[in-house]
């Protein structure tokens, strides 16, 4: 397993094949009990077929993407903002979800999720910004497949084993590094 994906469970690696790489960058527990938590992922990205011969080859293999989240136990909500770090000028998909109790069915979750999608090449913004659309579409019904075989699993199965100590000390020590001391620049999460 890569180093930068130790702290997804394999199972869901092997899953989630278009995810190369999941690393949490910033995470603090507020005095007001909000866990508040900035991931940075690596996604495998392959283009449609025109675009494929507009850009170099080299170009659009990885999409690097910020994750902003906010749990909060009080009122059972979690939000969860992402943006693509690079391609920006072709392309910019910002998303947010909002999973919270469905008050008329206690042990039902509620999902919002809004997408805003948006294309600075010239005389194409528009046709990118549709296509963008129709894939973020059509990624959705495998998100929601994913997200209900995870919970499947979370809860037909035992939860896995803790790391042994004797096994990769990286791993090992990386699951275990603390919340960063209150002195820390705190990133501006914007969900």
């Amino acid at each position: 397993m890569p180093p930068s994906s130790r702290n997804v469970h394999p199972q869901l690696l092997k899953d989630s094949t278009h995810v190369l790489t999941e690393d949490v960058l910033y995470r603090e527990l507020t005095p007001s009990n909000h866990l508040l938590s900035r991931r940075l992922l690596t996604k495998t990205n392959r283009l449609p077929g025109w675009a494929e011969r507009v850009f170099p080859a080299h170009v659009a293999r990885a999409v690097y993407v910020l994750e902003d989240s906010i749990v909060d136990p009080q009122t059972n909500t979690l939000i969860t903002k992402t943006w693509n770090l690079n391609h920006n000028k072709l392309m910019v998909v910002v998303e947010r979800c909002l999973f919270e109790e469905d008050r008329g069915r206690p042990s039902w979750t509620r999902l919002k999720r809004e997408a805003w999608i948006s294309s600075a090449v010239y005389g194409l913004a528009r046709p990118i910004q549709e296509f963008g659309l129709a894939r973020f579409k059509s990624n959705q019904a495998k998100a929601m497949r994913g997200l209900e075989l995870a919970l499947t699993r979370m809860q037909t199965k035992a939860p896995p084993p803790p790391p042994s100590h004797h096994g990769n000390q990286e791993e090992s020590s990386e699951k275990q590094k603390p919340i960063p001391p209150k002195a820390t620049p705190k990133p501006n999460p914007f969900v």
